[in-house]
């Protein structure tokens, strides 16, 4: 009895959530999605477990929120997963973080093959352990003809650095003669970054609570909606994102204007 009742209720919950996708993709969806996925290891604190289950849990997220983003239509989803002053934390953390996208891309590539979806990164390769950029460069080789959802992994990745390298490679592309110093605007400085060929955000999403950028993304986020929760990323489910992308198709953009 119990597990029929069980049954009824999701039976129940995935019929609710499917009506509330539809109604949302009657009106505009973001195109670009960004996502600082904050609060695993309080997560983890709450339940007297080690950090690295506080990732385990939030990896099992990424996946849920991957496959409604492909169903809501939107184009690009990037996941801000380790920062450039990550490698700050424990030993273990940091090489427990690093095997996880081998383990999780490992599971759902074939998925995302099948799915359509492309798999692209942003950061840092050089300070990455070799398995870790493998299954990356793995799963961006795998999916580089898909033409659906891009999924942007920001792995060692921090906002500050990425605009001073730009810097130096417009001053070094000037001295060479390739560009002219009065030719550079915003479009060109953009394709600088490493956000090149993408769309700035329209919305950027944070959970744990915490109300801050932390170095993700400080040019492509000028004229972002933020959209800030308490929840933390391992109880992120289906209906909070709905929530943002709802919450989003009810505000006014007017980028600077009136």
């Amino acid at each position: 009895m119990f597990n029929k009742i069980r049954l009824w209720k999701n039976q129940n919950n995935s019929s609710t959530l499917r009506e509330k996708i539809e109604e949302i993709k009657k009106l505009p969806i973001p195109e670009h999605v960004a996502i600082i996925m904050d609060g695993n290891g309080r997560w983890a604190k709450k339940r007297a477990l080690p950090r690295i289950a506080g990732h385990h849990e939030g990896m099992k997220v990424v996946r849920k929120t991957t496959r409604l983003a492909n169903q809501l239509g939107i184009k690009t989803l990037t996941l801000y997963a380790f920062s450039t002053e990550n490698w700050k934390r424990p030993k273990n953390e940091v090489e427990y973080i690093m095997k996880l996208p081998e383990e999780f891309l490992g599971a759902f590539l074939p998925e995302l093959i099948k799915e359509n979806v492309q798999v692209k990164m942003m950061g840092y390769k050089d300070k990455l352990p070799v398995h870790t950029l493998h299954a990356i460069e793995k799963a961006i080789e795998e999916t580089k003809n898909n033409n659906g959802l891009v999924l942007n992994f920001a792995l060692n990745y921090g906002s500050r650095a990425e605009i001073i390298d730009a810097v130096k490679q417009v001053v070094s592309d000037c001295r060479s003669d390739i560009m002219n110093e009065n030719d550079l605007n915003e479009e060109v400085f953009s394709s600088y970054l490493m956000t090149a060929n993408m769309t700035d955000p329209d919305l950027l999403i944070r959970t744990s609570g915490e109300i801050r950028l932390s170095n993700f993304m400080l040019w492509q986020l000028a004229y972002t909606e933020f959209w800030f929760t308490e929840v933390l990323w391992p109880d992120f489910g289906e209906e909070h994102l709905l929530e943002a992308i709802e919450t989003f198709q009810n505000r006014q953009r007017r980028f600077g204007g009136i």
